[in-house]
């Protein structure tokens, strides 16, 4: 078998700028090539791209969807209009309500306006009937009460909200 020679004395030739080394102080990079102790470079870590793992998709132990629990809404600045003269009716404006026909909604924090604040705020509340996306009305009727309004009036105050019934306060 072939015996190589020991490199005390030998020289080498650098691959990179052809300079001669003691092969003892030569170095071998990462693309093969041999290259004096002061040339020599690390592979750069952007050469090995990390492995991408896709994001998991599914998840352990799922709920279904939950309702949100109903909640006040802050009315804008006099959202009720009374009907003409003698009418029981009033009209709420409250943009992207909701709400559908039949639900019941109870009032809070009413400005007198044409009806008592104590007719609008009924504890049980009142049936509505949708008139669009941004408004409903209500008879006080319902409430048993027989008070009718003196004409078209806007009011209410800036503290009303329109909520469920079942919301204490």
């Amino acid at each position: 078998m072939a015996k190589y020679a020991s490199n005390k004395y030998a020289l080498g030739i650098s691959d990179r700028s052809g300079a001669a080394y003691k092969l003892r102080h030569m170095r071998k990079e990462w693309t093969g090539f041999l290259v004096g102790y002061d040339e020599w470079e690390a592979k750069q870590p952007q050469l090995n791209p990390v492995r991408v793992v896709g994001d998991p998709q599914a998840l352990r132990d799922p709920r279904p969807d939950r309702t949100e629990n109903p909640v006040l809404v802050l009315l804008q600045f006099n959202p009720f209009t009374t009907g003409d003269s003698g009418s029981s009716v009033i009209t709420v404006f409250e943009p992207g309500h909701g709400r559908s026909t039949g639900d019941t909604v109870r009032f809070r924090n009413v400005a007198t306006f044409g009806f008592t604040a104590a007719t609008v705020e009924y504890a049980s509340g009142y049936s509505i009937t949708k008139v669009n996306d941004d408004q409903y009305s209500f008879d006080v009727s319902d409430s048993g009460s027989s008070e009718t309004s003196g004409g078209v009036i806007k009011g209410g105050g800036g503290a009303a909200s329109a909520g469920p019934v079942t919301l204490s306060a």
